[in-house]
């Protein structure tokens, strides 16, 4: 290389103001243009990147991710939670409805009860003990389960129709019942399980004077200590002696009609207690104006005395 091709460069130091000379020669010289150039080319590179960075974001890093992921999966277990809690709610209201309904069919199946133990209904017909009887093909075996809104309404479709079936059980109770009443409360029948009749209402030789007496009531013989026994329901008003009766129970049966029972050898109740129809009241005896083991059997209505006879024949309800 000529010495004229090469490159001088003067180099002032800050002390003194000396120079320094430093040659540098051609290919050194495009070296240093190549690096300028490079290093403006990596200047303009980052510049643009900066630009892009600020116009769009960056991506997040991923532990940025991780928490986005976290954030998304709790806010989905929150309302995994609040759905289950509904559910769970619907649940408890049907359990709620079923025992509701459970403890109304077990009042529909006593009542039921009640109707064979009464022979309203035969019990091997109506046996409540056991489930009723259903069956039938299917069409299609492999059917789809309820929905909670569909058993919420068959739920209230049934509750409807036990209650409907309520009201005419308790109607028919309370017909049954006040049927049975009256029935308990109908004077009827022999005030005795055994015995003829001695003496008949009406007047009569008086058995200890002779002389003409009215009788009011009749006289049923038997046996000593045999059961003298109610012909109706009714409530015992009176349990005691009485002067000419002897040993005496009354009873009131409403309506104004009482029945008395006297001469009894034992009185089997008390007063107030409320006796049913064929119900021993005593046993019998000759307490006493009596001659022998009978009872005195009357039948008053609003304070007169009736002939005990018509009662004692009269039809059974």
């Amino acid at each position: 290389m000529k010495p004229e091709d090469d490159m001088n460069i003067i180099l002032v130091g800050k002390r003194h103001g000396k120079s320094r000379t430093v040659s540098i020669n051609a290919p050194v010289a495009a070296g240093l243009v190549l690096f300028v150039v490079a290093m403006l080319v990596l200047a303009g590179w980052s510049g643009y990147q900066v630009a892009v960075s600020q116009v769009e974001p960056a991506e997040p890093a991923e532990s940025e991710l991780v928490a986005q992921w976290r954030e998304k999966l709790d806010q989905q277990k929150g309302e995994l939670t609040q759905i289950e809690q509904n559910v769970q709610q619907q649940v408890d209201a049907l359990t709620l409805r079923l025992g509701e309904m459970q403890g109304r069919l077990l009042r529909l199946d006593a009542l039921g009860q009640r109707f064979v133990e009464s022979g309203l209904v035969a019990s091997d017909e109506f046996d409540f003990n056991q489930p009723a009887a259903v069956g039938g093909p299917e069409d299609n075996l492999d059917g789809d389960s309820y929905t909670a809104p569909e058993l919420t309404s068959m739920i209230d479709q049934l509750a409807k129709r036990i209650e409907d079936r309520e009201q005419q059980l308790r109607m028919l109770d309370m017909v049954t019942s006040r049927q049975k009443l009256e029935k308990e409360r109908y004077v009827q029948g022999r005030p005795i399980t055994w015995g003829w009749l001695s003496s008949k209402y009406g007047y009569r030789s008086d058995p200890f004077t002779g002389k003409r007496t009215w009788h009011a009531g009749v006289d049923l013989a038997g046996k000593e200590g045999s059961d003298i026994i109610s012909v109706a329901g009714g409530v015992v008003t009176y349990a005691d002696e009485r002067y000419g009766y002897g040993n005496l129970v009354e009873v009131d049966h409403g309506d104004g009609l009482v029945t008395r029972y006297a001469h009894a050898k034992t009185i089997k109740v008390d007063v107030g207690d409320v006796v049913q129809k064929g119900q021993v009241l005593a046993l019998m005896g000759s307490t006493g104006r009596s001659t022998g083991p009978h009872v005195h059997f009357e039948v008053i209505r609003n304070g007169k005395s009736e002939n005990p006879e018509t009662y004692i024949k009269r039809a059974s309800r």
